[in-house]
């Protein structure tokens, strides 16, 4: 029914979708154990809740650097887009995304693990990553390597894409044959790059702090501990501004949803009518058309325009 939505950009938009809803499934035992300042929900819903936490971490930013990927492709190589775009492609990229999460997502499955502190905080519950000796070695790693693939590599990835596309864009003044289809070119361009924007601006401080906490011996001060809870909060509401970003810079998805949410009977009734009229349509001109084949170079021609047209209906 929504065909217009059944695009590339919408496949890697609705799979950044789901690792957000995964993750605000994890929000009230976020909050309960910030408010408790314990841990009261058992060892099994801690590993989970860990690990959805690195899968959205990781599917997110590598969900947004394909986008990213994908939006260079179309504005700067709309030939080779014929073959890459396509929804089939986005689908499959999708699943790869995860499979390559999975390798931060299970080991944070497996040691995930509640822990009883001792000392200041006796008696309350920690949940958190649970290192072999050397702890400290282990945590070190770990951390870094999150710091470097899941934010450093990716943001590099996508500054570059971006960098070539404003180049692209401001050396051509039409990228496509048709000026509407350019601008639906460029309007899409825009909406991934804010959306990108957004994503680096709200997960930039939390990953800055944990590798500086990491390399320097930063005391736990009131002041250090409030700063590091607004991170936190800074990176998950990230989760929360993506649907308000899609609503407000995409048209083409504020007007399916609407759609969607508000069916109009008058609407409904009207594509009834259309659908009878097509088919009575065809049924009589199925006998005039019988005999009639076209050249085979002149399918592969229109084969080729309606390609080109789809480059930009995105």
């Amino acid at each position: 029914r929504y065909t217009k939505m059944k695009t590339a950009t919408n496949i890697y938009i609705f799979n950044l979708a789901v690792a957000d809803a995964l993750v605000t499934t994890t929000m009230p035992f976020q909050s309960t154990d910030y408010l408790l300042g314990t841990w009261p929900f058992g060892e099994v819903v801690c590993k989970i809740f860990i690990s959805i936490d690195y899968y959205n971490m990781f599917t997110s930013i590598f969900t947004l650097t394909m986008m990213s990927v994908d939006r260079y492709i179309a504005v700067c190589h709309p030939v080779k887009a014929l073959d890459f775009r396509t929804p089939v492609k986005a689908k499959i990229i999708n699943v790869c995304i995860w499979i390559l999460s999975s390798a931060a997502g299970i080991p944070a499955l497996i040691l995930g693990s509640t822990q009883t502190n001792h000392g200041l905080y006796t008696g309350t519950t920690e949940c958190a990553l649970q290192f072999p000796e050397p702890y400290v070695y282990w945590d070190t790693i770990m951390k870094i390597c999150v710091f470097i693939f899941a934010f450093v590599v990716p943001v590099l990835i996508i500054s570059v894409c971006y960098t070539l596309m404003i180049l692209r864009l401001k050396s051509v003044r039409l990228l496509s044959g048709s000026r509407e289809k350019d601008r639906n070119l460029r309007r899409i361009t825009k909406l991934v790059l804010v959306v990108v924007a957004i994503f680096i601006i709200c997960w930039t401080p939390i990953h800055i702090f944990i590798l500086v906490k990491v390399l320097t011996n930063i005391p736990e001060t009131t002041s250090v501990m409030a700063a590091y809870f607004f991170c936190v909060a800074l990176g998950y509401t990230n989760s929360s501004l993506n649907p308000i970003l899609y609503t407000f810079l995409d048209e083409n998805f504020k007007r399916c949803f609407k759609d969607f949410c508000i069916p109009s009977k008058q609407k409904t009734d009207r594509q009834s009518a259309s659908r009878h009229h097509h088919h009575h349509h065809h049924q009589k001109t199925k006998q005039k058309t019988k005999h009639t084949v076209k050249p085979r170079n002149e399918q592969h021609i229109i084969i080729l325009i309606k390609a080109i047209n789809n480059i930009t209906n995105i």
